[in-house]
């Protein structure tokens, strides 16, 4: 199975709900027979159950975990309506579906389920004291299971810990991405390369699809071993119709075979947080969109997902967003792979909020107060883009804000966003 195949599947895998339940189900016939086998052997008399009382204890596991499992998925699917309502679609695939506690507990109530029955059918004139007492085990567990989901569900749900996830998915792709600590401005690569045009390009096929990884350690051995340049020519991230350029390819990379190029590319339906580290600070955005739009009016829902959006530039701020170019082991330009810079982060992170946001107090006071912070503790080649969003922010603040006591109150930072003072005004 090629890599781009390989990469589908375990995102399939990731963000399906079934594949460990049903796994739950060959596992519990080996771990029956193993236990019916050992009582047996070990002849233990522990719970001293008679036939009746064991079956309708049986019984009454296998209700009570039937019931579980629907009530799980019915709630699931509520929970996933109301939750995409009021945050944004986006956190189905990369949050809700993802979730491994809903996943394990769902496999333990399929696993206690499925043992019960077995259990049930296997007694006909002998209770297996052992038996029993895995059984047993297993309902207490899945009670205590399915008390714990309803809590855990209903914290999860909360715009601040959707939020929270999504802001640590992000730091680990960011991190992942741009390794390196930052020590100097990030030169970027000029887009007029010296041995333009291509020599080939390779088209991209199948269908229109949105680029969700690639593959870089092939396409680096590829390019060392043809001693040729490849230019991955869309981001990740980006859309790509059938029939765009997929590669542009330069001296002895010309030779390399188009299919193997293709398939160190994953493409799928919609973008995830892989490799895509604006991603993150897009579903966000999205958030606190949504939580400013005039049919929710929730400021401090916006205020939280700034709050992450603040976590996120901090971190990006201080990693060395890497040229376009990489080079191999001997130097040579190897293969140009375009990934975000500092300034496109810092207009996804501010332009729409400050946009939707600046006739409310608590938002521009919030922004202002991210930007304060991020000027004291980034570098300084990082400040022009935060400067130019702090005018921005000053423009929009003298348009909306015509008295002179809101407008004072306006250009006082606020790291709380909740109205409380913090800083000097701004003249």
């Amino acid at each position: 199975m090629i890599w781009n195949q390989l990469y589908g599947l375990r995102s399939y895998l990731k963000s399906s709900l079934w594949v460990v339940p049903f796994i739950a189900i060959p596992l519990e016939l080996v771990v029956t027979r193993f236990l019916h086998w050992l009582d047996g052997w070990l002849g233990w008399t522990l719970l001293g159950l008679s036939v009746t009382g064991a079956q309708a204890l049986l019984q009454v596991f296998v209700t009570a975990t039937l019931s579980f499992v629907v009530f799980t998925f019915g709630s699931l699917l509520v929970a996933i309506q109301v939750a995409s309502a009021q945050m944004t679609p986006r956190i189905i695939a990369t949050t809700l579906l993802r979730n491994n506690v809903v996943k394990y507990t769902v496999g333990l109530f399929i696993f206690t389920l499925m043992f019960a029955l077995s259990a049930q059918n296997k007694m006909e004139k002998e209770v297996h004291q052992l038996v029993m007492l895995v059984a047993a085990l297993l309902g207490i567990l899945s009670f205590a299971a399915f008390f714990y989901l309803i809590d855990y569900a209903s914290r999860l749900l909360r715009p601040i810990s959707i939020l929270a996830h999504v802001g640590s998915a992000g730091l680990a792709v960011i991190e992942s991405v741009y390794p390196d600590q930052s020590v100097g401005p990030d030169a970027r690569r000029d887009e007029r390369l010296p041995f333009e045009p291509p020599d080939r390009v390779i088209q991209h096929q199948g269908t229109s699809d949105i680029v969700l990884a690639i593959n870089l350690k092939t396409l680096m051995a590829k390019a060392e071993k043809s001693d040729g340049v490849i230019e991955f020519v869309p981001q990740v991230g980006d859309f790509v119709a059938v029939d765009e350029p997929l590669f542009n390819l330069y001296g002895g990379a010309g030779s390399i075979d188009g299919e193997t190029l293709r398939a160190a590319v994953a493409f799928g339906s919609e973008r995830t947080i892989d490799q895509d580290p604006t991603f993150a600070f897009r579903i966000v955005v999205d958030i606190a969109l949504r939580a400013l739009s005039a049919a929710i009016n929730d400021p401090t829902t916006a205020v939280l997902a700034i709050d992450q959006l603040h976590r996120m530039l901090r971190t990006v701020g201080k990693r060395h967003l890497r040229t376009d170019e990489i080079r191999g082991k001997s130097g040579e330009l190897r293969m140009i792979f375009r990934t975000p810079n500092w300034e496109d982060f810092v207009h996804l992170a501010f332009s729409e909020i400050r946009a939707c946001g600046s006739k409310n107090l608590q938002i521009v006071r919030r922004l202002r107060a991210m930007i304060d912070n991020l000027m004291q503790t980034l570098p300084a080649h990082r400040h022009a883009a935060l400067l130019q969003e702090l005018s921005l922010l000053d423009r929009e603040i003298d348009k909306h804000f015509v008295y002179p006591e809101e407008l004072a109150l306006a250009r006082i930072a606020d790291a709380q966003g909740l109205g409380g003072h913090s800083g000097k005004p701004r003249h």
